[in-house]
């Protein structure tokens, strides 16, 4: 999730780029660049690392251009080096280009102009871009002779629309030419990007804050569309060169809202803020330069051998979201790592606690660090561990939480942060995806260690927990607009029943949760193949079923329990994989999310029903930030 800025105007660029950058730096800073175009020059400037390093490299540095593009950047292709950085250029360095997203062909881009006699100097997707604008311009491809405006108007803008349309996958960009110095182009497909209005003078970002300190005119890009802007004007185009006619909206802000950047709601903002939790915690917790001829783990957890070393049994204590994330763990620890794994309540284990097992490590998972329950019988264990006197009966204790500096910190001397960031809204959303991330990565390293699974295997989990920041995005952007009017169906509706198999089990009964918790609509979550042992009595037309039906192992068996739904009236709404016929057959409502692995999926399809249960609270007219009766952090028993 990489942030973008441009500006065409009559003030110095150089500094609204940096501003802009400072407010998008949560959306990465492994590089961050900026170029600019004056009296015929390019003027490119980089730097590895956060923005300060920049900010750095830019002082003293006379920079009178009134055209320039900025990026903060989380790397997807190419280590976090300067070469690395954006803007990229084309070989000629007369065009540069920035982008948020990721270009899913551009190996075979990359094979084709090299061939052409293109010159490449970093290792990211991005720099098939410029090149491939600079062909065009070269080399411009045939197009429909009726769209004639379009190239009269500006043969940058056509040679971008034609180099976007061999383009596959999600990305925004802003192009700059030195050939062109009254022109920027701002391209959207799949990833976010806005166009601010002021007086003689527009700018681009990635998301609206970085625009408001100059203007309140915002234009939204949908996908699919690009935009010529100058300092006359504005022109928005179609990806078949057809021009549109598109508005500025006016937004209205106030330091609340400054405060959600833009969100209504708190909850809202936590959701889109996944992506980065979900990258910073593979920064935090994977080797980016492993390979399976490395000698040594992936993960770096930096917890000591003898707390993950022999272990026989791993059980696992929680309360509320945190519970339903260990579900996932556990699935996680045995399916991968190969070790018997239990989850309890800790309000319940506290007055039952389990008979003591050897070599057992014990794991405490808290957003807050401070829910009582699990504190309490985190200590108790370890208390009654410690005083059983015997070696294999020693505690091993472990906790997961957002909050390090917390009791828990205090209590347990191991503990892996989840990297989320301040979470506001009650709901837990993004702090659950950072528990799973956490889960993710312990089993990772149980499974290196006890050599459980193949070192391919290992590094195919890997590649698809990096794609999976991007995939985070490309749901959220194409499932916002759709969720917000399906949820117009459910204003009365007084229960929902949710099911899922496997690994997403967990995802039901999160869901179910989820819009119990701030819609204050009965929900239950059940495995789906226990339906037909109960539940499917409370079916009728007036109870819609939420299926979450994920390519893998019981995908088909899920479909079978959706259709037993479905014989009794209920409206199905589908967590799906995206394109897939079949599920198109079998539900009323598609909630799509690409195809993924089967062991990473939970990660995806929470986030749909996530948008379900807020936008359904929202549509109610509840407060979904503070939900009635709801804390937090439950500090209390």
């Amino acid at each position: 999730m990489c942030g973008i800025v441009g500006y065409i105007g009559t003030r110095a660029a150089s500094s609204i780029l940096i501003e802009g950058l400072k407010t998008l730096e949560y959306r990465g800073y492994d590089s961050a660049g900026v170029a600019t175009i004056s009296e015929g020059r390019l003027q490119r400037t980089r730097a590895k690392g956060k923005l300060k390093n920049l900010q750095t490299k830019l002082e003293g540095l006379e920079d009178p251009a009134r055209l320039g593009i900025g990026h903060t950047r989380w790397a997807t292709h190419g280590k976090p080096e300067e070469h690395n950085a954006h803007p990229h250029t084309d070989t000629q360095e007369r065009i540069a280009v920035v982008q948020n997203g990721i270009i899913e062909n551009y190996r075979e881009l990359r094979a084709e102009l090299k061939a052409k006699g293109h010159q490449f100097r970093s290792d990211t997707d991005t720099e098939v871009i410029p090149h491939l604008i600079a062909e065009y311009l070269e080399n411009p491809a045939s197009h429909d002779p009726a769209i004639t405006e379009l190239t009269e108007q500006s043969h940058l803008l056509e040679a971008s629309r034609q180099a976007v349309n061999r383009l596959r996958g999600a990305f925004a960009l802003a192009i700059i030419s030195v050939d062109f110095p009254d022109e920027l182009i701002v391209v959207r497909q799949q990833a976010p990007l806005a166009i601010g209005f002021g007086q003689g003078e527009f700018f681009c970002a990635s998301d609206t804050p970085a625009i408001m300190p100059y203007t309140q005119a915002v234009l939204t890009l949908e996908n699919g569309e690009l935009a010529r802007l100058t300092p006359t004007g504005v022109e928005v185009y179609d990806f078949t060169g057809h021009r549109l006619k598109k508005k500025p909206q006016t937004l209205n802000w106030n330091p609340i809202m400054v405060e959600k950047q833009g969100f209504k709601h708190f909850m809202l903002k936590e959701i889109y803020e996944q992506p980065g939790v979900v990258r910073t915690c593979l920064e935090t917790y994977l080797d980016t330069d492993w390979t399976t001829e490395s000698k040594q783990s992936p993960i770096r957890l930096n917890l000591p051998d003898a707390l993950l070393d022999d272990l026989q049994h791993i059980q696992i204590l929680a309360c509320g979201t945190s519970w339903h994330a260990s579900l996932v763990g556990k699935y996680l620890l045995e399916q991968v790592s190969g070790i018997p794994t239990f989850v309890q309540y800790a309000s319940e284990f506290r007055y039952a606690p389990a008979p003591l097992m050897p070599n057992t490590l014990t794991i405490g998972v808290t957003q807050s660090g401070e829910t009582a329950d699990t504190l309490a019988a985190l200590e108790m264990e370890q208390t009654r561990r410690a005083a059983s006197g015997e070696a294999q009966f020693a505690p091993r204790m472990l906790g997961i939480t957002n909050r390090v500096d917390s009791s828990l910190g205090r209590l347990i001397p191991h503990v892996m942060g989840t990297q989320a960031g301040i979470e506001i809204g009650v709901a837990a959303t993004k702090t659950f995806v950072a528990q799973l991330m956490a889960f993710y990565f312990l089993s990772l390293e149980l499974a290196y260690r006890r050599q459980t699974i193949s070192l391919t295997r290992l590094a195919e989990i890997i590649q698809g927990l990096r794609q999976l920041p991007a995939q985070l995005e490309q749901v959220l952007e194409s499932q916002e607009r759709y969720v917000e009017e399906l949820s117009h169906n459910f204003s009365e509706t007084q229960d929902f029943i949710f099911i899922g198999r496997g690994i997403n089990y967990p995802i039901a009964l999160e869901g179910a949760l989820k819009l119990k918790e701030i819609s204050y609509i009965h929900a239950e979550g059940y495995p789906a193949g226990e339906m037909k042992h109960g539940p499917i009595a409370l079916l009728d037309e007036k109870v819609p079923v939420v299926a979450i039906a994920t390519l893998g192992s019981v995908y088909e068996k899920v479909l079978s329990n959706a259709q037993e739904a479905k014989a009794r009236d209920a409206r199905l709404i589908g967590v799906v994989p995206m394109n897939d016929p079949e599920a198109e057959e079998t539900f009323d409502a598609l909630l799509p999310v690409p195809v993924v692995d089967e062991l990473l999926s939970p990660v995806l399809t929470v986030v749909p029903l996530q948008l379900l249960s807020y936008h359904i609270a929202a549509r109610r007219g509840l407060d979904v930030d503070q939900p009635r009766n709801l804390a937090k952090s439950v500090t209390v028993e």
